[in-house]
């Protein structure tokens, strides 16, 4: 098994969540998405937002363990770059693709959330690529 690189794991962990706010904030995509998942501002409001941040922190850790794992240490900034964005749009996006179909979900759904995770993985990738 590859060994971990904690730093740029950790600092790309924290860039899904900056990523994250900015992606899903009224100066991008909140009221589209929010439309789209059919969801109300009082489900919003009544979710359990320590659970539901503090779970996303941790797959979002894990996540950048496993690309810290695949790249391995030292990678070319382009082989890291190239990396995040061929994760992002090939692995994430389409397994996304293939639910949302089944589950008779908007293309315009899929394009904001997999956009979101496309954007991740080429941040991972820039992370790991610049450090």
């Amino acid at each position: 098994m590859r060994s971990i690189e904690w730093l740029p794991t950790l600092i790309a962990t924290f860039s899904a969540f900056i990523v994250g706010g900015l992606w899903y904030s009224p100066l991008l995509f909140a009221k589209a998405w929010q439309r789209e998942t059919g969801l109300s501002d009082e489900q919003l409001a009544a979710a359990n937002k320590a659970l539901i941040f503090g779970v996303s922190f941790v797959l979002c850790l894990v996540a950048a363990i496993a690309f810290s794992m695949v790249i391995g240490r030292d990678p070319s900034f382009m082989m890291a770059f190239h990396s995040g964005v061929g994760i992002g749009v090939f692995w994430v996006a389409t397994s996304f693709g293939v639910n949302y179909l089944f589950e008779l979900k908007s293309v315009k759904l899929w394009l904001i959330n997999a956009g979101y995770h496309v954007v991740q993985f080429t941040v991972y990738g820039l992370v790991f690529g610049l450090m």
